[in-house]
């Protein structure tokens, strides 16, 4: 077993196809086994969706946005701006991990997978994540 700590670039508000950068992060896979990603953050979220079509990543933004708005007046947590709690909320939802197993020394996801960063803040930093590879 073995754990990578790794940064994500800063990314606009929205959700990003970032597949490629963990595979970079990841480094050597084994034959078989799982990996499994955290990220530690509370307004933003990682998760595995259709990665073909770049309209999925704007319908994604569209609903999230429609079913947790900025400005409800019943927030209390307003301090950090409008953004943030409902970023807490969205990340949430989506939640902070997912797993994917290793076959043939490669991520062993769907043709049409890919990982997604959803990135729910106007003006986000880099991201965190942590990866545990088990053998």
């Amino acid at each position: 077993m073995r754990q990578i700590e790794f940064s994500l670039p800063a990314f606009s508000r929205g959700y990003h196809v970032v597949t490629q950068q963990v595979i970079h992060a990841l480094g050597p896979l084994p034959e078989m086994g799982m990996v499994h990603i955290f990220i530690k953050h509370t307004s933003a979220a990682i998760t595995i969706n259709e990665s073909a079509d770049p309209d999925v990543l704007t319908d994604f933004e569209s609903i999230f946005n429609f079913l947790v708005p900025e400005n409800l007046p019943f927030l209390k947590h307003t301090i950090e701006g409008p953004d943030d709690m409902p970023a807490h909320i969205k990340a949430a939802m989506i939640g902070n991990t997912i797993s994917i197993p290793i076959t043939n020394y490669r991520l062993n996801l769907g043709t049409w997978q890919g990982i997604y960063l959803c990135e729910f803040r106007n003006r986000a930093n880099s991201r965190k994540l942590v990866a545990t590879i088990i053998e």
